[in-house]
């Protein structure tokens, strides 16, 4: 009986001691700064990854692992981050996440600017905006706000006209369309591959650029104005989050004098660091 209590004894220690050693490897191994390491999920569209890319090294020195999440489709970044999938997402501008948020009960909020990307005007089968004929067909995004915008671009052309005193306009709400275009709403994501079959195709600056479409051949580009504002990109976040430190240090390394450079060359010029934009 003795026996078998010593050698229970000794099985425990032996135990206790694998055990101590096995957590001090762990705490060791989990940072070379002492610190543990903290990953946060970042949900993205398109060729935004080459600017995140950038940052990652200046926040692995703070001990904070950005893991980018891509996505294609404008809906999937904001149903990941209300679900807590991921942790922020970078892709949208204030109208469009204001927007999501009222069409699904959400409270996703802003936490920092990014860029400001001009809708564009590419088409293979004129060269200029004034050369469309009656009853030329343009394709859209079809997401509410991005809708809007683009509808209102063509207005900014002298193309259409519409109503006044609407927020989110949408096709039903041109009253004047003296060419007869036919406006087509399509995916954000489409509207490139849909230049073979219209005569002209509004496009989203990443979705161009992920196209392979070179900003310079726009045919016609929108404007930045002071009205321009609810068009700026932002970082968002779950509400709770809004000031979690570990993501203010995202958007910390985000906006830096580096990273509007690197927007610059990613984007061709086509694309506007928004952080320090006077509107």
């Amino acid at each position: 009986m003795k026996k078998s209590k010593k050698l229970l004894l000794f099985a425990v220690t032996l135990f206790t001691a694998f055990l101590l050693v096995s957590c001090g490897n762990n705490k060791k191994s989990s940072s070379s700064t002492g610190t543990e390491e903290k990953t946060v999920k970042v949900g993205i569209i398109g060729s935004d990854e080459r600017v995140w890319d950038s940052i990652k090294p200046q926040l692995k020195k703070k001990g904070i692992n950005i893991k980018l999440v891509q996505f294609t489709n404008y809906d999937q970044p904001d149903q990941a981050l209300n679900s807590g999938d991921i942790d922020l997402n970078s892709y949208q501008h204030i109208f469009y996440l204001n927007n999501w948020n009222k069409a699904h009960h959400a409270d996703l909020v802003p936490i920092g600017n990014t860029i400001i990307a001009p809708l564009a005007v590419y088409s293979k089968k004129i060269k200029s905006i004034k050369d469309l004929k009656k009853g030329d067909e343009v394709s859209i995004p079809n997401d509410a706000t991005n809708q809007a915008r683009a509808l209102q671009l063509l207005e900014s052309a002298k193309l259409i006209t519409l109503k006044s005193n609407v927020e989110l306009p949408t096709p039903n709400d041109v009253i004047k369309n003296p060419k007869k275009l036919k406006i087509t709403p399509l995916d954000a994501s489409q509207t490139p591959r849909s230049m073979n079959d219209v005569a002209i195709a509004i496009v989203n600056n990443n979705v161009a650029l992920d196209a392979k479409l070179d900003p310079s051949t726009a045919i016609y580009t929108e404007k930045i104005t002071k009205k321009s504002k609810p068009w700026v990109n932002i970082i968002a976040a779950q509400k709770k989050d809004k000031n979690n430190k570990t993501y203010k240090e995202v958007v910390k390394a985000y906006q830096t004098e580096a990273v509007a450079k690197k927007i610059k060359e990613v984007y061709k010029g086509s694309t506007i660091a928004a952080w320090n934009y006077k509107f």
